[in-house]
């Protein structure tokens, strides 16, 4: 679960600084190795978004103002 929630936090962050991440090979396998995770436990996708969303904004937190901006 852990890894679902890095993956997760990773794509928020991406979006948040407008970056586009490459798609690689293993990407596609990587995905299907979650769905029996995600078939068997219909709210595990909501938990994992729901911590990685509580670990981009601490690490937004951690950052200074930027152009009169507070850090959400």
């Amino acid at each position: 679960m852990e890894e679902l929630v890095a993956e997760l936090g990773t794509a928020f962050l991406c979006a948040d600084l407008e970056l586009t991440p490459e798609v690689q090979d293993d990407h596609a396998s990587y995905i299907v190795s979650w769905l029996p995770v995600l078939k068997n436990d219909h709210r595990a996708i909501f938990r994992a978004a729901t911590h990685a969303q509580s670990a981009v904004n601490y690490l937004r937190s951690l950052q200074p103002e930027r152009h009169g901006v507070a850090a959400a």
